[in-house]
């Protein structure tokens, strides 16, 4: 990975700093944004959207964002 890229909607980040990209079906991974908003450790790059993946970030801040984790994940390998 490298350089920037774009998570949706104008939404643009460093693909050096991600850990992780997984999608929004289970239910731990809804806790853990639960958890995330609650301590402030979440970033909603949705824009009003449904959460399609999260984004888990070396600092760890979770990025959501409304595209499919799949989308993402060909981003940054381009």
């Amino acid at each position: 990975m490298h350089g920037f890229i774009s998570i949706g909607y104008g939404n643009i980040v460093n693909a050096e700093k991600i850990v992780s990209i997984i999608g929004t079906d289970a239910a731990p991974v809804k806790r853990m944004i639960q958890g995330a908003k609650d301590s402030g450790m979440a970033v909603d790059a949705t824009c009003g959207r449904k959460t399609k993946s999260v984004l888990v970030m070396d600092s760890g801040h979770l990025l959501l964002s409304a595209l499919l984790p799949e989308t993402i994940a060909k981003k940054t390998e381009g």
